[in-house]
């Protein structure tokens, strides 16, 4: 791969890997001090409510990464039409950041219904053409 030909869905691969990071910088904003770093999951097992479902947002942004990466690289792999990975790939990255706003806001029900559309569009990257 030339450097010239780093695809949008490419840099979709770098965003989607680096939100989990950021979700979990969120989740220890104002609370996560120094000596938490000794322990930090300890720390994360103590907390509850907006910050215990940003950390388990991240979890399930480390757990749906795979599933995404693959379908962009087959799907460069296979030749498909870039235009549509690429529609693909950024559908995933919206569709997560959208999902770690409502896991965070604890609207559990429509944050469901994204993770399947999410999921449709990881899946979707193995059949485009």
């Amino acid at each position: 791969m030339h450097t010239s030909h780093l695809t949008l869905a490419y840099w979709c691969l770098l965003a989607a890997a680096a939100l989990p990071y950021f979700t979990a910088w969120v989740a220890k904003a104002g609370a996560f001090g120094p000596g938490d770093n000794s322990a930090p999951r300890d720390w994360a097992a103590r907390q509850g409510g907006w910050r215990a479902r940003a950390l388990a947002a991240q979890a399930n942004g480390f757990e749906g990464l795979p599933l995404f990466m693959a379908g962009v690289l087959a799907a460069h792999q296979f030749g498909a039409a870039q235009a549509r990975v690429d529609a693909l790939a950024l559908a995933y990255v919206l569709l997560r950041v959208v999902y770690v706003s409502l896991y965070i806001r604890d609207r559990s029900t429509l944050r469901s219904l994204v993770w399947v559309l999410g999921l449709g569009a990881s899946v979707a990257l193995f059949f485009v053409r």
